[in-house]
């Protein structure tokens, strides 16, 4: 009975190979309308894998290699029946059969994960020993993948490491697969050009709101073929034909790519702490003049705390409270969204940043969450951005119907917290 419905699909692959090469087009693409859209899964009906269907599918194409298969084309222009003689191509063949499964596969994979649990870091070394150089460092709740074991070290690769860490500071097998569904984020990167997030899964539903291209969502829950997420108006729901899938992870950092990331962040701190005194001195000048008008200047609701570049910036960001917000726009009185605000107002002092929530995700570096906070610094959410203003408190350009605010940090989930100066 297996048997059976093995080869029923196989009939189903085979006939839309046949048609293929008779006339209908000769790449294996062409096969994708003649099987479910998102491909063969795990298992198919009745208990049937995909490695039995591949192994089914190789041995016909191996019977029929000299021996042709007779399949019915229509002739178009005389409106008659025909037959023509065609043999599948075991290229082809593989083609329409991926390599990998879904979800078995995903749940397979997490069995084989290193996750390390320590205070702050375990050093990635060449050997298994101490003794070992320090090719690495895989950080708290870091991700490896797992390659062996020996003497009480997990051999691992990780980012662009590979090398043994100390078993006792890390976690495998069932414990890391459970752990990593909490330490992995679940996101969704938009691949339109503006995606709707509605307000139920559906077409029919209501427009919660807009995020642009490239912008990156926090998956909740996916189910037949909708995704639901978390945006700045609340939770939502996205079509996964809009969208990528991927699981985020913190993986080891090289000992060169420590290096490296330190002397880039110096030399972005001393470049923007330079912007930053330079627009300090033309802020001060101006507020001295200001202070010799007739006029008297509007009082101020919220004022950072500290004297430093960050509160230079957050007080500038500020000013801005109560003015519009405008999916698309950066212009902090006219209209702006929220990448757009954070993108403008550093602009005043010298620092260039994308117009996107995703993209200010790798700006400046990472402080290692609100606890470490400073005025100034960027809080990163799902498809949202603000300035932190200290005591617990952001300036953001929230919604359409709130436009810029001051609110709590900590509303929401923040993904990450960069610092610039």
């Amino acid at each position: 009975m297996r048997l059976k419905k093995v080869k029923i699909l196989l009939f189903i692959a085979v006939a839309g190979i046949s048609f293929s090469a008779s006339g209908f087009g000769s790449r294996a693409d062409t096969l994708s309308s003649l099987l479910p859209s998102a491909g063969f899964g795990t298992k198919v009906e009745g208990g049937v894998t995909v490695s039995e269907v591949k192994d089914e599918v190789k041995h016909l194409v191996d019977e029929s290699q000299g021996n042709s298969t007779s399949v019915v084309k229509l002739d178009d222009t005389s409106a008659t029946t025909a037959r023509q003689t065609v043999t599948p191509d075991k290229e082809v063949v593989e083609a329409v059969i991926p390599e990998v499964a879904v979800e078995e596969k995903k749940e397979e994979e997490l069995s084989y994960l290193v996750i390390a649990q320590v205070d702050n870091y375990v050093n990635v070394r060449s050997i298994p020993g101490e003794d070992g150089e320090i090719v690495g460092k895989l950080y708290d709740k870091s991700v490896g993948d797992y390659l062996g074991e020996e003497d009480g070290w997990y051999k691992i690769r990780s980012g662009n490491c590979t090398g043994y860490v100390k078993a006792e500071y890390c976690v495998v097998g069932d414990e890391a697969k459970e752990l990593a569904k909490e330490v992995g984020t679940r996101l969704a990167r938009v691949n339109t050009t503006t995606l709707k997030v509605r307000e139920e899964a559906g077409l029919d539903a209501s427009v919660l709101g807009l995020v642009a291209i490239d912008d990156e969502l926090v998956v909740l829950e996916e189910n037949d073929g909708w995704a639901k997420v978390d945006i700045e108006e609340g939770y939502g729901y996205v079509s996964l034909e809009y969208v990528d899938l991927h699981t985020e992870f913190v993986r080891a950092e090289s000992k060169e790519e420590e290096e490296a990331r330190l002397k880039k962040e110096k030399e972005a701190r001393d470049k923007a702490n330079a912007a930053a005194r330079a627009a300090q001195r033309a802020q001060q000048n101006a507020e001295a003049q200001a202070s010799q008008s007739t006029q008297a200047a509007p009082a101020t609701t919220y004022t950072a705390s500290g004297d430093s570049a960050g509160a230079s910036v957050a007080n500038y960001a500020l000013q801005f409270v109560g003015n519009p917000y405008v999916f698309g726009g950066s212009s902090l009185t006219n209209g702006t969204d929220c990448s757009g605000f954070v993108m403008s107002v550093y602009a005043n002092f010298g620092v260039s940043l994308p117009h996107s929530s995703s993209g200010d995700r790798s700006v400046g570096y990472d402080v290692g969450g609100l606890e470490n906070a400073q005025p100034g610094d960027i809080v990163c959410y799902s498809g949202h951005v603000g300035i932190y203003i200290g005591n617990g408190q952001i300036v953001h350009a929230s919604t359409s119907k709130t436009g810029i605010v001051v609110g709590n940090a900590t509303y929401r989930t923040p993904l990450c917290v960069r610092r610039i100066f």
